[in-house]
């Protein structure tokens, strides 16, 4: 139902949610959410021009999310990529011809009812709601990386 686009989108958004506490570089979350890193940087673009992700530069820099989980609904991400798709219209005519109670298509009683609890899903449910359970891997840091051994001759 919605485009590998905004599925990306929302598993790039659970691995952020799963790590609150640290920005995860891009290649953290690509190997999180299985996102190949190229498609993923365009993602992340995009979702930081729309407010729900900052960048963090330097030193523990990374990607994190611009407000808590649990205040970010899954609609608000889904609209950056598919809002057609997240705001079904008529099953029967799509955008062509309205659809409502008082000129109904006859397919409209049964797909009002659907369409409500796909929208209803989108806007009640949140980005917490969604946190990957895994943490995010571990960076390592200077004093613990291993210095490659010194040859002699």
């Amino acid at each position: 139902m919605l485009s590998t686009t905004a599925q990306h989108a929302l598993r790039a958004m659970a691995a952020l949610a799963s790590s609150p506490d640290e920005a995860l570089l891009g290649r953290e979350i690509s190997e999180l959410a299985e996102i190949p890193p190229n498609y993923l940087s365009k993602i992340l673009l995009d979702l930081n021009r729309a407010g729900l992700v900052t960048a963090v530069r330097g030193t523990g820099g990374g990607y994190r999310l611009q407000r808590p989980a649990d205040e970010i609904t899954l609609i608000e991400i889904i609209d950056i990529f598919d809002q057609m798709r997240a705001r079904p219209s008529c099953m029967l005519w799509g955008t062509e011809r309205i659809c409502s109670d008082e000129t109904a298509c006859t397919a409209h009683a049964e797909w009002k009812s659907v369409r409500d609890t796909y929208l209803t899903f989108f806007r009640d449910t949140t980005l917490d709601d969604l946190a990957l359970d895994q943490p995010a891997p571990k960076r390592a840091t200077r004093k613990s990386a291993k210095k490659p051994a010194k040859r002699t001759r």
